[in-house]
């Protein structure tokens, strides 16, 4: 079986029903492989599982899991959401398998021999019954498998290689490991590291859609608290739980702490429709200037911590009904103080029955502050990392305070450059180049620093200021320079975590903080006995396995 362990996808039952089947009953010479991906230029398709029988032929099997139909418009799929088009099952194998056999062909004699051998393709409908007459044109019954004839699945595909099969003979063990050999070539050749990057991306993106359902337990609810570590998906719902509620009439306020979150949240909420927007979306603290209270200035901690949060209550007593809210989200909740929730309810048309949605991460608190929201209510907690690969996942879940599952693909290595922390920054601009001429695109990397800022930020900053800093941070064409204390909610599918000093109080929470950014590869670069001693031993146990650069 290749791979010998699958974490099966969300939503993917089906699947794992008919690979489980063939691995108990196929022959022990028999190979299987699961998600065989062939690039056709700009298209990719995939052979959810393919089987190499020596003695008998191989079978490129397309999996269905769920209710599947055809009527003479075409295939269709149902469920409790209702019926959807999908693409024709044999016309998508049968087209998969093609594109796969002219592939192996570019791999030598020994490969062209396999592929001139017996091969056919199945569809296997794991969860529904087909009578034993239905056929189509094109499409034979023996080519079917359904969840009955997956009790003896190893006789079915060993009739339809037999009754349906092209090619001249069966293969021999020999033409089996050509094509095993050739496949690796195959797999390598698509292994560019933003092809695997965005493969990343829509298994998280599936996933983080799937805990809409979340919101659907607690659609009736005025106040609750979502909690849970890196990258398991709060962002997201706590826009969609925005989205909602403003698509139910409320007015509704969408806040956060940070910077380029806050911009992040404007940008994609202005993609939505307009029905569905919140009346208010950015800074927490840019709610009352909106509302008449004076700016401050960047380094005045007491106008943020207790004169702001104070004005805010002043203006919002003032304010009429029809400029307050519904419902307030906030995101990143845990870099709220104290003096700010009593400020936020008093936003509120209806501070004791208001909507209030908090969603935070303790293990992000990287601010100097203390701060409780004022929901009594037991948290619904986030348990599983959906954003990040599997080896970084592993990673800042070792420092998480609570158990996390990573159930994003597999990964590259996290990388590691151990050098003193005054020459990190010179060697992880050096790392940002190397890794350009690998093929990551400089839109896809991140230098984030954990002490004083990269010259370039300060000068993006200071030249162009924080809206613009932002935007092209959000274009993603260019490297971002950033900090990890700006970085928070953020991403970017290769970090350059530059460890340039990392001491203080929240230093563990800059450093899991930072690494959890990372959606596809990590970079560490500093000094590594640092890394180690503030991550602590699960962090150190993990690295045993990092690749040095």
């Amino acid at each position: 079986m290749f791979p010998t362990d699958v974490d099966f996808p969300a939503g993917r039952h089906g699947e794992r029903t008919v690979w489980e089947a063939l691995r108990d009953q196929l022959p022990d010479e028999v190979v299987v492989w699961y998600s065989v991906r062939v690039l056709d230029g700009a298209r990719e398709r995939e052979i959810d599982l393919l089987v190499g029988w020596p003695g008998v032929g191989f079978a490129a099997i397309e999996v269905k899991g769920g209710r599947v139909g055809r009527t003479e418009e075409g295939w269709y799929s149902s469920g409790a959401g209702g019926s959807h088009r999908i693409e024709d099952p044999v016309a998508q194998v049968q087209d998969a398998r093609h594109h796969l056999t002219n592939r192996l062909r570019e791999h030598g004699v020994a490969a062209q021999r396999a592929v001139a051998a017996r091969w056919v393709h199945v569809v296997a409908f794991a969860a529904m019954t087909v009578p034993p007459s239905w056929e189509m044109p094109g499409c034979p019954r023996g080519i079917v498998i359904d969840q009955v004839d997956l009790d003896h699945v190893a006789e079915r595909i060993r009739a339809a290689i037999n009754l349906h099969g092209t090619g001249h003979a069966p293969p021999d063990g020999d033409d089996v490991r050509a094509v095993a050999e050739a496949l690796a070539a195959v797999l390598a050749d698509r292994q560019d590291p933003r092809t695997r990057a965005r493969e990343q991306e829509t298994v998280a993106d599936q996933l983080t859609a799937d805990q809409g359902m979340i919101l659907e337990a607690i659609q009736h609810w005025r106040r609750a608290r979502i909690i849970g570590g890196a990258g398991t998906g709060k962002t997201w719902l706590a826009m969609e739980q925005a989205r909602r509620l403003a698509g139910r009439g409320e007015r509704v306020a969408l806040v956060c702490y940070s910077r380029g979150l806050a911009r992040y949240l404007e940008r994609r909420t202005r993609t939505w429709r307009r029905s569905e927007r919140p009346a208010y979306v950015g800074l927490f603290h840019d709610l009352p200037v909106r509302w008449g209270a004076e700016p401050g200035g960047d380094d005045d901690s007491d106008y943020y911590e207790t004169r702001l949060p104070r004005r805010l209550r002043e203006l919002a007593a003032e304010m009429p009904p029809a400029e307050k809210f519904d419902a307030i989200v906030v995101d990143e909740a845990q870099d709220f103080s104290d003096a700010w929730w009593p400020a936020l309810l008093a936003c509120l048309r209806d501070e004791d029955r208001g909507g209030l949605f908090v969603f935070l991460d303790d293990g992000q608190k990287v601010f100097p502050r203390q701060g409780q929201d004022p929901i009594s209510l037991d948290p619904f907690q986030l348990s599983k990392n959906l954003r990040n690969t599997k080896q970084i996942g592993q990673l800042i879940g070792s420092m998480s305070s609570v158990a996390m599952i990573p159930r994003g693909l597999p990964g590259p290595p996290v990388r590691v450059a151990d050098v003193p922390a005054e020459n990190a920054l010179d060697a992880a601009d050096g790392i940002v180049a190397e890794l350009l001429d690998q093929g990551w695109e400089p839109g896809d990397v991140a230098l984030i620093t954990t002490a004083h800022r990269h010259p370039v930020q300060k000068e993006l900053v200071e030249g162009r200021g924080w809206d613009a800093y932002w935007d092209e941070y959000f274009d993603g064409e260019e490297v971002f320079y950033g900090h990890v204390l700006g970085f928070k909610g953020l991403e970017r599918r290769v970090v350059v975590l530059c460890v340039n000093g990392l001491t203080g109080d929240r230093a563990r929470e800059r450093l899991y903080t930072g690494m959890s950014r990372a959606t596809s590869l990590l970079v560490l670069v500093g000094p590594r006995d640092l890394v180690e001693s503030v991550g602590g031993e699960g962090v150190r146990r993990r690295l045993t396995s990092a690749e040095p650069m």
